[in-house]
């Protein structure tokens, strides 16, 4: 722009613009019309000229001044002098237009700008809010990286602590298991000690003393050691309880068959018996914790923990009447009638505390179903050493099998002879005919001296009990 305005100065268009309108005024009365209108065209044509380079060198400044620099100028300056300087040509009226028209364009584009402005404002704005945002984001996912490594290094702490927990279990159930063999160990010490089988059943304490005894840490045990010391309990009886009852039978029953026979019944009904007993006081105990049931543990879970705590409160006296009450009425053996069964209560007793006990494991452990004249099985059953060994039946059971749902975890005993099965029921037939139900023997006692009375309960035999009282000596029960 300032280079267009110097060639305006050096130009000398406004002088020699300044010199013809001076030399038309000198000569304006002496020219003709024709004279005095050609120099005023030419003032005039010079005169464009000067405002052209002027409009020019507007133009430049505005652009200099930015986009919207010069507005007001122009509103208030050079719109009045076009709107004066048109005013009395006839071209008035669309002049006036095209000043409305160019204010109109000038309100929209300072509308325009305004808004631009706004908009910037708004860009900006969002802008920033963007970014506060980017930095909230990039603190939320340190934060939750952090977190994860806490979470991860929470759960490795947790996998060692369970690792920790089970070795320590493990441990535990080591350490339970040898305690009971040291018991176990223990208690065939003293029985090895013992003088006589009669002298140590009168010695024979109470069913909870037995099972402290024995399990002295029962209520800490796992399922694992309790289950070891009931099969250790099990294989003890049939190695030492057992024989003991038997030296107790023998001495009034010269027959071995019908002692075993006896022996292998009193632990069936044992099972039987005690079996029945844990259904009745789980009952018990489920109705009695179900009021007071609370927590994570479900209801079965508790009700077995507290069975096993309190083993001492079953009542085995009841179940070692039960098991006499049903030898009785067995027809598969016949008894003397000056004793009882109930010289043996100390051998049964045993059994049902082991049988209640095995309930309380999961899976529970019971004994196998046997039958005079079954087929032999090598995987339930070892033969006894009078046994015919080519025999494929088994003539009778001297030891039951001891089963883990329908797995084996230890043998029985039983006697295999050729001709089994018809030699089973000869001698069921045999004890059929001799012995007669309980209520026959009692109404002819006073015509038979010999025939003794059958009677379901152990206490109304009074006079036999007394007799093998008086003969072996005192038996705690």
């Amino acid at each position: 722009m300032a280079d267009n305005l110097r060639r305006l100065v050096n130009n000398e268009s406004c002088r020699a613009l300044q010199e013809k309108l001076e030399n038309w005024y000198k000569d304006y009365y002496m020219n003709s019309c024709d004279q005095n209108l050609n120099c005023c065209c030419e003032i005039i044509e010079l005169n464009s000229r000067i405002q052209g380079q002027l409009f020019g060198i507007l133009s430049l400044t505005a652009q200099e001044g930015g986009h919207y620099a010069g507005v007001e100028t122009i509103k208030t300056r050079f719109l009045p002098w076009l709107g004066t300087c048109f005013s009395n040509s006839s071209l008035a009226k669309p002049n006036d237009n095209t000043i409305s028209l160019l204010q109109e364009s000038l309100e929209k584009d300072r509308q325009l700008r305004e808004l631009s402005a706004s908009r910037e404002r708004e860009i900006q704005q969002l802008d920033s809010e963007l970014n506060s945002t980017r930095v909230q984001l990039n603190m939320v996912q340190q934060e939750l990286k952090s977190l994860q490594a806490q979470e991860e290094s929470r759960q490795r702490s947790l996998d060692l602590l369970t690792d920790y927990e089970r070795q320590l279990r493990t441990l535990k159930d080591e350490i339970a298991v040898l305690s009971a063999e040291k018991s176990i160990l223990q208690s065939r010490r003293c029985r090895s000690r013992s003088p006589s089988p009669v002298s140590r059943c009168s010695r024979s304490s109470s069913p909870v003393q037995k099972e402290l005894a024995i399990v002295p840490l029962s209520t800490r045990l796992s399922t694992i050691s309790r289950k070891a010391n009931l099969l250790a309990r099990f294989s003890d009886a049939y190695a030492q309880a057992r024989l003991e009852a038997q030296s107790l039978l023998k001495r009034y029953i010269d027959k071995m068959e019908t002692v075993q026979r006896i022996i292998y019944i009193a632990t069936v009904e044992s099972f039987h018996v005690a079996k029945m007993a844990f259904r009745h006081f789980k009952i018990r105990v489920r109705k009695t914790l179900t009021p007071t049931c609370i927590g994570s543990e479900t209801l079965e879970d508790i009700v077995m923990d507290y069975i096993v705590c309190h083993l001492d409160l079953y009542d085995v006296q009841s179940s070692i009447n039960d098991v006499i009450r049903a030898m009785n009425v067995n027809p598969k053996i016949s008894f003397p009638p000056e004793v009882d069964f109930i010289i043996i209560s100390s051998f049964i007793k045993e059994i049902c505390c082991i049988a209640f006990a095995m309930q309380t494991l999961e899976p529970p452990l019971d004994i196998a179903f046997g039958a005079d004249g079954e087929i032999f099985n090598d995987n339930k059953y070892r033969r006894s050493c009078d046994s015919d060994f080519t025999a494929p039946l088994v003539f009778y059971h001297v030891w039951p099998a001891l089963m883990e749902n329908e797995l084996v975890i230890m043998k029985g005993e039983a006697v295999t002879k050729r001709g089994a099965f018809w030699s089973s029921m000869r001698c069921i037939n045999r004890s059929r005919s001799r012995s007669l139900s309980p209520v026959h023997h009692h109404c002819n006692s006073s015509r038979s001296g010999e025939a003794r009375s059958r009677s379901p309960s152990p206490t109304k035999r009074s006079t036999s009990r007394s007799r093998w009282l008086a003969s072996s000596g005192p038996l705690r029960i």
